[in-house]
């Protein structure tokens, strides 16, 4: 998905103040510490004095980097969509090469990031009803990856491999909502849950399913 983030997408984190180098400590601390309080309180239970105390920061001092709490967890959100981004790579413009493998990797890799930022993940997730900035951030990111997806779908069509059916942005929307649904569930075990090591093959077989018609596409 080399193409698929945008400039607006690739901007400074809404609500952060902009005047911070990225590489700054301090700030990496706070980021570190949220993430690591979300692994056991929900966000609702995390306070600014917490963060600033284990970034070992004083509370005006935290103010310095981020304006609020929610600021620190849409960088958190931020990051772990940019690090999605560019783990998925180039594999979308390599689609054709191997379809069944291709769509793993971007599967897998997807799967294997927000597994390994489950904590904020969920976090995102349960406060998106009622924070509209999370909301919106994690809107423009889905809408990031249904273009990249319709854009595969699209150009499978006209290759001969896929065939025709469902607009292929339909398709894309539905099968990028189905995997955040799934994941989702898997990682809060919010049942009825597929099972961690079946999550990615289970993801795949409904994908090919749903783009080929079958769950062996044909090579280039």
């Amino acid at each position: 998905m080399t193409s698929a983030r945008t400039a607006a997408g690739s901007a400074t984190p809404r609500g952060r103040r902009a005047a911070r180098s990225a590489g700054d400590h301090r700030e990496m601390a706070i980021l570190a510490t949220a993430e690591r309080l979300l692994e056991r309180r929900s966000f609702a239970d995390i306070s600014i004095d917490d963060l600033a105390r284990g970034a070992g920061i004083s509370r005006p001092t935290f103010y310095f980097y981020f304006p609020s709490k929610d600021a620190v967890l849409l960088t958190l959100l931020d990051r772990v969509t940019e690090e999605a981004d560019a783990a998925a790579g180039d594999v979308l413009d390599r689609v054709s090469e191997d379809p069944r493998a291709r769509w793993r990797e971007l599967i897998s890799r997807f799967h294997d990031t927000f597994r390994a930022h489950k904590a904020v993940a969920l976090a995102c997730a349960q406060v998106r009803g009622t924070n509209a900035e999370v909301r919106q951030l994690w809107a423009a990111v889905m809408q990031r990856w249904v273009q990249a997806t319709e854009t595969a779908i699209a150009a499978e069509r006209r290759r001969g491999a896929a065939p025709g059916g469902s607009p292929a942005r339909d398709l894309a929307i539905a099968l990028n909502s189905m995997n955040e649904r799934v994941m989702y569930a898997t990682f809060a075990a919010d049942g009825p849950a597929v099972a961690e090591p079946d999550v990615v093959d289970v993801l795949l077989d409904v994908w090919l399913s749903a783009i080929y018609r079958n769950t062996a596409p044909p090579r280039a």
